[in-house]
């Protein structure tokens, strides 16, 4: 319906200044694959998800500094709040985000998530104090929510053909970010200490050792931003049933159509809260985010922390070379594995096996941390490759559940709804993974899990409610529409 709806209005209510009717006047006039638009969505993706999780491998180091945690063990209590403040902020904002895009444009909402990230993120790295860093990791998360818009923003710059790669262009940069920022974030802090011969301890970089990872993400969200700034514009800027053009009246032939009024009568039904295939859905992509979240904070946390705590003593850099190789290893994965495994196996069971399998992972790393050398080296490698694919591949299996259980002109108010709620699980991650881990390493002489082991079984015990929910009749699968 929507796209023959788009072909009448194409056909007849063309309007020359309207930015949407231009975008579909292109889509459907032009041939070839879509570079330029796959690269724009790739970047602006990227540059949003670089800042939520660059922090990690520098936060314990970071609030060491702060001189706010009274016991080395009550870092990661204190770390868990600054690294839910930038999802809290976005789940206050992304409804009205999404509002603001489908009321002035995409663009707009697009230009300013970018610019917020050269701002906040920039003064984030200048944090002087604990505060500093909640209100300004906060701010970011509020004024950055584009990942909604973005995904509606795709799926109207293609052509049909193309959506499929859209969207898998959204989930891709996004994974990758998630992953790529962290490795950032652990080769760039703490400059002057890990690359004394470029960086002096007397420069802005040896006074604030966590300044460079974040300036690094903002300059390239500043290209970005200027790079934006020549998107177009897909929103329609006026109405179908305009009065001055009796030509075609879509809501007048649509009164007299009979088969219409009943299509009508079903629409106002399939109210989105009572679509249980994408309310279904987005419960369980939202237990699997939580799960996310809370993994890569504590991965982070757990790998700095010292070896007499259970952890494996690593300084930024090292987790920077392992989170590396892993956005690695996920990219070679997202680009020759997946699309392959999802058309074979479909993508509940590919979220299941890969839930599953992240569980057993995730049993090995307390015997990990008794490692050491080579043998640590390439276990730990080896198990964050594995665990950062299995995490990825059941968040995109869900992710096109939520879009096939909708009609495409329905997918910009579904992905708010997703969004607001997969923030507030994300919000809740950090905080609950900082208080855990903290409390874990209080109770290293506990009988039932003692330390670290504690944390890795509460993160399996979230993972196997989220693969449980995959069966019926929680989850239920719909053909895409």
């Amino acid at each position: 319906m929507a796209e023959e709806y788009t072909e009448c209005l194409l056909a007849n209510k063309f309007h020359e200044d309207c930015p949407g009717c231009k975008v579909d006047q292109m889509k459907r006039l032009r041939r070839g694959f879509p570079l330029w638009e796959l690269f724009s969505v790739w970047i602006i993706v990227l540059c949003t998800a670089l800042p939520i999780s660059s922090l990690f491998p520098f936060l314990y180091f970071m609030i060491d500094d702060f001189n706010i945690a009274k016991k080395e063990e009550d870092i990661g209590f204190y770390a868990g709040f600054v690294g839910c403040s930038f999802m809290l902020g976005r789940a206050f904002t992304s409804v009205i985000w999404g509002l603001v895009a489908d009321r002035y444009g995409r663009k707009p909402v697009i230009l300013i998530g970018t610019a917020s990230v050269v701002v906040f993120n920039t003064l984030f790295g200048l944090s002087l104090n604990f505060w500093m860093a909640i209100i300004t990791r906060f701010c970011l998360g509020s004024f950055n929510g584009l990942l909604g818009p973005i995904k509606a923003y795709a799926m109207e710059i293609f052509r049909d053909e193309y959506q499929g790669l859209a969207l898998s262009a959204v989930s891709t940069a996004w994974g990758i970010g998630l992953i790529i920022g962290p490795a950032i974030g652990g080769f760039l802090a703490q400059p002057a200490t890990q690359y004394p011969s470029l960086f002096s301890q007397d420069s802005i970089f040896g006074k604030f050792p966590f300044f460079l990872p974040c300036f690094a993400i903002s300059v390239f969200a500043f290209l970005v931003t200027i790079i934006s700034l020549w998107i177009p514009e897909t929103l329609h800027n006026h109405k179908y049933d305009d009065d001055d053009d009796e030509s075609f009246d879509p809501l007048k032939d649509l009164s007299h159509d009979p088969e219409s009024n009943k299509l009508a009568e079903r629409n106002e039904k399939s109210s989105l809260l009572n679509n249980w295939p994408l309310i279904s859905s987005i419960i369980v992509y939202c237990i699997f985010s939580l799960h996310d979240m809370a993994y890569t904070e504590i991965f982070s946390l757990w790998a700095n922390s010292p070896r007499k705590y259970g952890g494996l003593g690593y300084s930024t850099a090292d987790v920077g070379s392992v989170l590396a190789f892993s956005g690695f290893g996920l990219l070679i994965f997202q680009l020759s594995l997946y699309s392959y495994a999802e058309r074979l196996l479909g993508p509940i069971i590919v979220t299941r096996i890969s839930g599953t399998l992240a569980m057993v992972i995730l049993s090995c790393y307390p015997l990990i941390a008794k490692l050491s050398g080579l043998a640590l080296t390439l276990a730990v490698n080896s198990a964050s490759v594995a665990k950062n694919v299995l995490s990825t591949s059941a968040i995109t299996g869900l992710f096109i559940l939520q879009n096939n259980a909708v009609r495409q002109d329905q997918r910009g108010a579904a992905n708010g709804i997703a969004m607001t709620a997969m923030s507030l699980f994300k919000a809740i991650g950090p905080a609950a993974a900082g208080i855990i881990f903290s409390w874990s390493e209080k109770r290293q002489d506990a009988a039932f899990f003692p330390g670290t082991q504690m944390v890795f079984f509460i993160l399996n015990v979230v993972l196997a409610l989220g693969v449980l929910l995959t069966f019926k009749p929680f989850l239920a699968e719909t053909q895409q529409q």
